[in-house]
């Protein structure tokens, strides 16, 4: 399965949880691949803790395989590339975990018949080779966005590759109202995906929510706030919760959500379990609701139920 991880605005904690997701994909069981799509800024390495690969590679990454057309880009293996100890070595029963990275220093590029013809063999190939696919796209109306919309559009992709979409947001009215704007809006990805060829209709079932950063005011961290906070947390929490059903952003589009969390905020890393039982630094609720996504992505009855 192919999955899409995009978002309309910077700060979303779409690549964090993008790897997060993979991560705990491949500690289920299953192979999974990222694929850093987020060309004018690669840096999904320094979350996989990936020492030759922080800000992408010195060649041999998706840049010089799309555009300047080499064979075949770089694939690292993060278990045994990692300088992160909890990934040092690949956990009993863990399936493949590996990282396409951009290039170091390159930027955005525009689609041509070639970068589409290119991007459209090796989504095929990873398809084949991996259980889950995650391609992590740069923010907004971008070039990359683009150029998949194009790609999923396909003949040769259209009947042989499942491909969703999820989109990141932070529980906060303008992040709302911009992940709807980045679907429905003008030169979304529903007008954009129509214009390359997609049926609207079809591409919309195909594209759920992720909401980050969500702060809950019954949750046990709260405890330490006045009366008077809780209840106005709560007021908000009801007016974001009207603002996201009415903007097509609600619970009918929502496949879940990630608590707010210091590690995540601050460091910007991969949760493992030591960090929850062993360092006690991140919340086992956070853990929880990432192991539940990486689950539910792949989930048939979880997009259909919705």
């Amino acid at each position: 399965m192919l999955i899409f991880a995009t978002s309309d605005k910077g700060g979303t904690g779409r690549s964090v949880t993008s790897c997060n997701l993979a991560y705990r994909f491949a500690l289920g069981g299953k192979d999974a691949c990222y694929l850093d799509f987020d060309f004018g800024s690669p840096t999904a390495g320094a979350i996989f803790d990936l020492p030759d690969a922080l800000a992408g590679v010195a060649g041999g990454g998706l840049h010089s395989y799309l555009v300047d057309g080499e064979t075949e880009p770089r694939e690292i293996n993060i278990w045994a590339t990692s300088q992160r100890e909890a990934l040092r070595s690949r956990p009993g029963g863990a399936g493949e975990l590996t990282l396409l990275p951009g290039d170091r220093g390159r930027g955005e590029f525009s689609s041509g018949p070639g970068i589409v013809d290119r991007c459209t063999e090796l989504l095929l190939r990873l398809d084949e080779e991996y259980d889950l696919v995650l391609v992590d796209l740069s923010a907004g109306r971008s070039y990359a966005t683009e150029i998949v919309l194009e790609v999923t559009a396909s003949a040769a992709m259209r009947d042989r590759v499942l491909a969703r979409w999820i989109v990141f947001h932070r529980w906060t009215r303008q992040h709302i109202i911009a992940a709807s704007s980045l679907v429905q809006g003008p030169q979304g990805i529903l007008e954009t995906g129509e214009q390359k060829g997609h049926v609207r209709a079809n591409l919309s079932e195909n594209i759920r929510f992720v909401r980050t950063a969500v702060l809950d005011p019954s949750a046990p961290e709260q405890a330490g706030l006045r009366p008077e906070q809780l209840a106005w947390l709560d007021v908000c929490n009801r007016r974001l919760q009207e603002l996201a059903s009415r903007s097509g952003v609600g619970q009918a589009k929502l496949l879940g959500e990630v608590p707010l969390d210091p590690v995540l905020q601050w460091q910007e890393q991969l949760l493992s379990n030591d960090d929850v039982w062993m360092y006690r630094t991140a919340n086992e609720r956070t853990v929880n609701a990432l192991e539940e996504l990486a689950k539910k992505i792949v989930d048939e009855s979880a997009w259909e139920g919705l």
